[in-house]
């Protein structure tokens, strides 16, 4: 898992309300037992004017112009800015990844789905709450300069943007694993040693149970 300390990147605002997960990523592609290619169709419904099914090449499907994602202006954008209950809906892990693949390091709204909170840190994807009147604020910004980039510092727990600075709270240890890039796995193996050391005795104590695996 890719480590995470400071980001700065443009801004891409999306102010809608209750975006679920299966707008965010819907349905028909959760069918891949792959963990990847989620990117291009995050928010398909939205971004595209036509139907879109797996395997389709997405390069020369029609856009829809009005969608926030594609306006020239959040081109290459990295932090999304979201209205509120950001990722209610069914509870798909597959939401974060394509925010992920997308190119999106952090996601930034008053509240969020807890289901879709908790899988976003799993999978090393910043979740920040702000508060109601604080997101407006950085949705004005937004409005202001379109295109405006925007700094996400979760080693001092602040964001940033057109000289606005605001705190938010994120759990201790979320923390530590994000700017350590440690997932389930990567804290497991940080006791490697121990594990081996444990497997070697257990199989000196009791070597009738190598034959049994």
């Amino acid at each position: 898992m890719d480590k995470f300390v400071t980001h700065t990147g443009i801004a891409v605002a999306m102010n809608r309300a209750n975006v679920d997960t299966d707008a965010i990523i819907p349905k028909q592609f959760l069918k891949s037992i792959k963990r990847t290619g989620f990117g291009e169709h995050l928010f398909d419904g939205w971004r595209y004017l036509d139907e879109g099914e797996p395997g389709m090449d997405c390069s020369k499907r029609p856009l829809n112009p009005d969608f926030e994602l594609n306006r020239p202006e959040f081109q290459g954008g990295t932090v999304l800015v979201a209205g509120p209950n950001f990722g209610c809906g069914s509870s798909r892990e597959h939401a974060p990844w394509a925010l992920q693949q997308y190119g999106f390091k952090a996601v930034i709204s008053s509240s969020f789905a807890d289901i879709f909170f908790n899988n976003c840190f799993k999978n090393g994807f910043l979740p920040i709450v702000l508060k109601e009147e604080e997101l407006q604020q950085v949705f004005a910004a937004i409005d202001k300069k379109p295109g405006e980039k925007i700094t996400v510092d979760l080693q001092n727990q602040q964001v940033s943007i057109a000289g606005l600075v605001f705190g938010f709270e994120v759990d201790a240890f979320r923390k530590h694993c994000l700017i350590n890039g440690l997932d389930d796995i990567g804290l497991t193996l940080q006791h490697r040693e121990a594990i081996e050391a444990f497997e070697q005795k257990r199989l000196a104590e009791q070597s009738w149970l190598a034959n049994t695996i």
